[in-house]
């Protein structure tokens, strides 16, 4: 964790909406704080009221505190109050434009829609008003730093509005490696919403990708949007956020693919219904395919498979691919195989690949969309995790282990879940027929 002034909001926290139509919040009784109403960090409460007493309830500001200079881009307002039934937040640029925003759950801070602009002066007021009815407030007024050299891109794999699987995971990307004690400053600024809500949470595949699961796949027809507050954010080293992000996407219908080497059959359901059974050929002995939870990657009508670079010229081949579906960057595939008819549903042939018939692979290409998921189950090797985007091959309880801040189910199953298009991948790894 760094600095307290970017400890703004978890991970868990669930918007209302992708914007607050006035930088004014207002914050319900319940969630008041009891705390000091005076910080070396803030101007104390003010009031003039003549002979009237004071007010009861009291406000400090304490990040950013009162005159700082060189403030992160990325700052929120952190706050206390005292024994307030309401509370209001305000934030102003030097020409005395509101700058929107909204609280966090726990109501200990505020934090802006956007990146504020550099090199600018603002003034945050926060007014706190007890069961009198008299307002206390307390200003802090501050300027942002200069924009640094050193800035790290944000980026999405999936693109604003894209339609995708149940297996979809949420890929962001960062433009160079985040330091691990800064995930978690990174993680508090990313936010999930899904309607219908579903339990889900962040998992750090790399330094340089974090992803976003639910426990179970999406629900079909589920919409999507997340979004990175990263813009100034400090990020380690000097760097920092480059800008924010946000992305909206729809999830499809619930198409899954189940594979059993026993029977050599696929069973594919649509929306909870078995729609058809296609007979497969799998990797035979020496090459097996793999068994585990896969997703489609990419979708490729027509293609080559070539390894004769890499297998030489005695075990090599070069092949013209139809209806292809990547399932790890290994080079497994579903795809056509009309030469291997006669042995799909009773002989595995393949050199890993899910082989199916001419008729049924253009099938399977018409109804998949990349994020179905396709389980493979029964033969002689496991999928090795991140051998593609082997979110789902991982336990629900192994997933969470790979998110930087403690993981917090929602309160109640009612709540809502509370991130530039980037590459897949290697595209460049060779497909194994």
């Amino acid at each position: 964790m760094r600095a307290s002034q970017d400890e703004l909001i978890r991970r868990g926290a669930r918007r209302g909406g992708r914007r607050r139509g006035f930088a004014a919040v207002v914050l319900a009784a319940a969630m008041a704080l009891t705390s000091a109403c005076t910080s070396d960090g803030g101007k104390p409460s003010s009031w003039q009221g003549g002979g009237e007493s004071k007010p009861k309830a009291a406000a400090t500001i304490t990040e950013p505190q009162a005159d700082a200079a060189d403030v992160p881009a990325s700052t929120g307002i952190a706050f206390t109050t005292k024994d307030a039934q309401e509370t209001t937040v305000e934030l102003k640029d030097s020409a005395g434009k509101a700058v929107e925003g909204e609280l966090s759950a726990d109501g200990k801070n505020w934090l802006p829609d956007g990146a504020l602009e550099y090199g600018q002066k603002y003034t945050a007021t926060v007014t706190a008003t007890g069961d009198d009815g008299k307002p206390a407030t307390a200003t802090s007024t501050f300027t942002t730093m200069a924009r640094p050299a050193k800035q790290i891109r944000v980026s999405s794999f999936l693109a604003d509005n894209q339609v995708v699987g149940v297996a979809m995971p949420l890929i962001v990307r960062f433009s160079r490696a985040i330091p691990q004690d800064y995930r978690d400053d990174v993680q508090r600024r990313m936010a999930v919403t899904a309607k219908p809500v579903q339990e889900g949470v962040w998992h750090w595949a790399s330094p340089t990708e974090a992803r976003y699961r639910p426990k179970t796949f999406w629900q079909a027809n589920t919409t999507v949007s997340y979004r990175v507050q990263a813009g100034g954010l400090p990020l380690g080293d000097g760097w920092y956020g480059r800008s924010d992000l946000a992305v909206d996407v729809k999830i499809g219908p619930s198409f899954v693919m189940t594979v059993d080497n026993r029977t050599k059959r696929m069973t594919v359901t649509k929306d909870g219904k078995v729609i058809k059974t296609i007979l497969v050929s799998l990797g035979k002995k020496t090459t097996p395919s793999s068994s585990g939870t896969m997703v489609v990657i990419e979708k490729l009508r027509k293609t080559v498979f070539d390894t004769m670079e890499e297998l030489g010229p005695d075990d090599g081949y070069r092949t013209k691919i139809d209806y292809a579906q990547r399932l790890t960057w290994g080079g497994e595939f579903i795809h056509a195989a009309p030469w291997s008819e006669g042995q799909q549903g009773s002989v595995n042939v393949s050199h890993g690949c899910v082989n199916v018939s001419m008729a049924d692979g253009a099938w399977l290409f018409a109804n998949t969309r990349m994020g179905d998921p396709i389980t493979v189950k029964g033969t002689e090797r496991q999928l090795q995790n991140g051998n593609g985007w082997t979110d789902w091959n991982l336990s629900w309880d192994e997933y969470v282990k790979g998110s930087a801040l403690p993981y917090e189910p929602p309160a109640q199953p009612g709540d809502e879940a509370s991130a530039e298009p980037g590459t897949g991948g290697d595209p460049s790894t060779e497909p194994t027929p």
